[in-house]
């Protein structure tokens, strides 16, 4: 039986048409002594540690707790809830960090009827504002003193009938006196005793029972990378249905010999529960599996966090896979003899991935790479990641393809918050780098040539692998070409993606507008994605419909290929190609400085001190050129960048020119750089 059938036929105790709370409840049944959690110690004055709910985890060590544990934990939080007034339908809003009581906080709401709406940290007052007043949420749940004091500041505008804040108010914060002061203002821990006062086991079953599949579970509000964020509408049946679907490509099938995820499957948790990705991927289903789900200290602290956790599986966003990688060449760096040593085994790690018969030799030397440079890369991520799951936007086939050569295979995929979110993913037993993967089983999927213009990734059988990329708004990832040209014009065909199937929305709060534009008249979701479809019904993704430049010569140019182009230098950190409407393509790129100085050195260059002065400095914009002549290589006459400015300040969140999970906000970034634009067609 070959996968595609084994996946379509696959059965276990995991899959199910129930609510996310039953789910949750039936997997901790089934795996009670499992390990459910792990947990950082000396990060936060959680509550729940204070009152001793939950063991104090050791300074930079993790403590665990079951599935029955957790479970018992869950259950009093979501009577102590129900103890506050939440009753069905009600939308609570939870804006924090990801790490454990998220999750539980999470299940204890949809428990007794809630529905989860999402707030990221880095919203500022007015975002904080809106997203808890748009879907007129009564309650919040907010990690810290600091985010409490964003929250009073804007409660005039809400209708909240608590707060509630996961960690300790610490002495010196300014928000003591507001605490104590009020009798709305709660702890999780003071949650967990309303609970634990009034709890009933016999609770646990008419919570349950009263919840129904077609229940709206969570708004999760679209990052806004154009425009005002929208709720959109996800029920049990939404996310419950992408669960089976994801489970079945990635579970414990009995024709997979690998790893899977399953109850022997350990993942480190670190990008935003807020996120569609993560909520799904990194949290529904990982404990409906039964797996151990573990808490990353911070983004800046996963190399450290992978080799307490080990981790066997992982899901995150490509700029993350790149910054590994920047970081993994900078220690390799750290002398002349290292630097030429990890180079070499670089080169034969990409030569072995591309070739379709490697050969003895190049076998041979594979071997020899993998001992002296791959494996010390493997140990320190734990030395026992099974596969990586990226999504979010879009990486690079070159840097996936090293991936693979280094023994840490990243399997792509895609998907959107409407549909909950995975359309697409490469299967475990047969990844094809550059693609997002075949449909997964239950999605429905058809492409509409309608919106295909001129020269959008040119023709699809004129690109090299290293060429044709694309990137998406939640989850999109690179697709490249390996066939004939004679080929791929004849087997392929190229359209925006619709989407149908019971993961998908039903639409976005309060916005019927939209909600019917989101639509075709005969019910398939509009993604507004241009993808390509094999004859093997594996996908890769073109561009994002919006973002496609229209050159003043009538071509049409999707710059995310190009971009992707520089993932792997190691003097261009990130770049943004701008051209919309002018006559040629041209780009804004930030610099690696780390890179650049490093090659300054290694050349006798004594580089200036200051970021801007280097941006200036004509020895290092000529090594970038040396770097975007490399790029313009592989691309058609008309998509070639004739003309860069070089910024000395990274593109951010804070600066709001970056979404949460780290894709480009192109409209901020044009109108932020409107200057230094125009000055590149002068």
């Amino acid at each position: 039986m070959n996968w595609r059938d084994a996946e379509a036929t696959y059965d276990d105790d995991v899959l199910g048409e129930t609510t996310l709370a039953r789910m949750f409840e039936e997997s901790a049944a089934r795996n009670a002594d499992a390990i459910a959690q792990r947990y950082k110690g000396g990060i936060y004055d959680r509550s729940l540690a204070a009152a001793d709910v939950v063991p104090a985890a050791p300074d930079g060590a993790y403590a665990d707790l079951t599935y029955a544990e957790m479970r018992a934990l869950v259950r009093r939080l979501a009577a102590g809830f129900r103890d506050l007034g939440v009753a069905p339908g009600d939308r609570v809003g939870v804006l924090s960090d990801t790490r454990m009581e998220w999750a539980q906080t999470d299940f204890a709401l949809l428990s007794v009827g809630g529905v989860v709406t999402t707030v990221y940290t880095s919203s500022s007052e007015s975002q904080i504002q809106y997203l808890l007043s748009d879907p007129g949420a009564s309650g919040v749940v907010v990690e810290n003193a600091d985010l409490l004091s964003h929250v009073l500041a804007v409660e005039k505008d809400l209708s909240l009938e608590f707060i509630v804040v996961i960690d300790e108010i610490p002495d010196g914060s300014g928000m003591g006196g507001a605490v104590r002061d009020r009798d709305d203002i709660y702890t999780l821990a003071d949650v967990h005793a309303r609970g634990a006062a009034v709890f009933d086991e016999d609770d646990v079953e008419s919570w349950l029972a009263a919840r129904e599949v077609d229940d709206l579970a969570s708004l999760i509000y679209t990052s806004g990378t154009t425009g005002r964020p929208k709720g959109v509408e996800l029920t049990h049946r939404n996310f419950r249905s992408n669960v089976n679907q994801s489970y079945r490509r990635f579970g414990p099938r009995p024709d997979r010999t690998g790893g899977s995820i399953s109850p022997e499957a350990t993942t480190l948790s670190f990008l935003p529960l807020a996120h569609v990705f993560e909520r799904l991927a990194g949290h529904y289903l990982m404990f409906a599996a039964g797996a151990t789900v573990a808490y990353a200290e911070s983004p800046d602290t996963l190399r450290e966090d992978f080799g307490l956790v080990r981790p066997t599986v992982g899901t995150s966003v490509p700029r993350v896979y790149e910054k590994l990688y920047d970081a993994i060449r900078s220690q390799a760096s750290e002398s002349p003899i290292k630097r030429r040593i990890f180079e070499w085994a670089v080169d034969v790690g990409r030569a072995h991935q591309s070739a379709d018969d490697p050969g003895a030799v190049l076998d041979a030397k594979l071997r020899i790479a993998d001992r002296l440079v791959f494996q010390q890369v493997r140990e320190a991520l734990g030395d026992r990641v099974d596969f990586l799951i990226s999504g979010g936007g879009s990486l690079s086939p070159e840097l996936c393809r090293l991936y693979h050569a280094m023994g840490l295979p990243i399997l792509e995929g895609y998907g959107l918050t409407e549909t909950s979110p995975v359309v697409a993913a490469n299967p475990p037993e047969a990844p094809k780098i550059g693609t997002i993967g075949p449909p997964l089983t239950g999605v429905e999927t058809r492409l509409d040539p309608s919106i295909v213009g001129d020269g959008v990734g040119g023709n699809p059988g004129t690109h090299s692998e290293s060429d044709d990329t694309g990137a998406h708004s939640e989850g999109g990832n690179p697709g490249t070409h390996s066939e004939s040209d004679a080929e791929s014009a004849a087997a392929t065909e190229v359209g925006e993606l619709l989407v149908r199937g019971p993961n998908v929305t039903a639409g976005y709060w309060n916005r019927p507008d939209q909600t019917a534009a989101a639509f075709t008249e005969d019910g398939w979701f509009r993604t507004g994605d241009i993808v390509e479809r094999g004859p093997d019904d594996y996908l890769r993704f073109r561009e994002r419909a919006k973002q496609l430049l229209v050159l003043s010569t009538g071509k049409n140019v999707a710059p995310g290929p190009i971009e992707d182009g520089f993932a792997a230098s190691p003097v261009i950190e990130q770049c943004v190609v701008v051209g919309d409407g002018r006559k040629f393509v041209s780009a804004l790129l930030v610099p690696n400085f780390e890179g650049l100085r490093e090659w300054a050195g290694r050349e006798g260059i004594d580089l200036p001190a200051e970021r801007a002065a280097i941006c200036r400095d004509e020895r290092a914009v000529e090594r970038i050129q040396r770097e975007v002549d490399a790029v313009n290589d592989g691309l058609e006459s008309y998509e070639r960048i004739k003309q860069f400015r070089v910024l000395s300040e990274e593109f951010s969140e804070s600066d709001n020119t970056l979404t949460p999970t780290m894709k480009k906000k192109r409209r901020n970034i044009l109108d932020r750089y409107a200057d230094q634009i125009e000055m590149l067609y002068e």
